[in-house]
């Protein structure tokens, strides 16, 4: 017995050693590609380098943050990056389900549906965000023309240069992009499921609704839990779609855009590494309250 168990010790030992093995590369590249750049982030947001002068940098404490905090257009983009995130990421999940029980039935050109669905999240940001600056134009946009012609304005909305309809059209924009992807998630969790609780509530003619409520619906919490998770985290450091909308409007700016700016027109970088700095720890706190949170609602499941 004693020998078998220690025989069995060194085979798990083994396989230990060959998943680490395997691991190595994938750990060495990340560490390289993402941890050395993050570590010299967090080093400049303590000095008071410039894109011309980071060699020569001194160290300065935490006077980065200080000014930081004293920043009136930080917590400006600090609000803008809540709301387009926790906006726009419950609207991404309702519509994601939505597309995603269509999607779930039989039904002839399904398979040509979900690749066509797949469409917006397929298209880089950048272009999808550049279509949509051209078509929300006031001047020549297809969306003020259309709406004219229907008679629901009288006259071109500036979607983007006004200050209370331009969050709304990045949250817009952002649904639009990133909903397929909500619903690509969220229908591999209704392929999951055990069909033969859906087969039970037809023979027994329960409406669809009565049976999302009772059976779809705590079935899927897992999934969505999940997928909110991770799309929340997302949506926090959103940069590229606002960055091409906002035209880098401090205004309007998210806190990646914010980050952005400060590291390039103005070349301060230890200031702006204090805000990507600042970022970091955000999302950081967000997923250690999301972590405890997620592991609850497996247990109550």
């Amino acid at each position: 017995m004693t020998s078998e168990f220690v025989q069995l010790k060194h085979q798990m030992r083994k396989s230990n050693l060959y998943h680490w093995l395997f691991l190595t590369p994938c750990l060495v590249t990340l560490i390289l590609c993402a941890g050395w750049p993050l570590l010299r982030t967090v080093y400049f947001s303590f000095t008071d380098a410039t894109l011309d002068n980071l060699r020569g940098s001194s160290f300065i404490g935490v006077e980065n943050f200080i000014s930081l905090a004293r920043d009136h257009d930080w917590w400006r983009a600090v609000l803008n990056t809540f709301v387009i995130a926790f906006v726009s990421v419950p609207m991404e999940t309702v519509l994601g389900m939505v597309i995603a029980l269509i999607l779930h039935r039989n039904f002839r050109g399904r398979g040509w549906m979900r690749a066509v669905v797949l469409i917006p999240w397929t298209i880089p940001t950048i272009v999808s965000a550049r279509i949509w600056a051209w078509m929300l134009n006031d001047v020549y946009g297809i969306v003020n023309e259309l709406l004219l012609r229907m008679s629901i304005i009288v006259a071109p909305v500036p979607w983007i240069a006004s200050s209370s309809l331009s969050i709304a059209s990045m949250i817009m924009v952002d649904v639009w992009k990133t909903t397929p992807y909500m619903a690509l998630l969220l229908l591999a969790g209704l392929q999951g499921l055990p069909q033969d609780c859906f087969e039970a509530a037809e023979v027994d003619s329960i409406p669809f609704s009565k049976s999302f409520v009772k059976i779809i619906l705590p079935l899927m919490k897992p999934t969505i839990i999940v997928a909110m998770i991770f799309r929340t985290l997302d949506a926090v450091r959103i940069f590229d779609l606002v960055y091409i909308l906002s035209s880098g409007n401090s205004a309007n700016a998210t806190m990646s855009v914010y980050a952005r700016k400060h590291l390039v027109d103005y070349t301060d970088v230890g200031f702006g590494s204090a805000a990507a700095t600042a970022l970091l720890f955000f999302i950081a706190f967000l997923s250690v309250l999301y972590v405890p949170f997620n592991r609850r609602k497996m247990q109550d499941l």
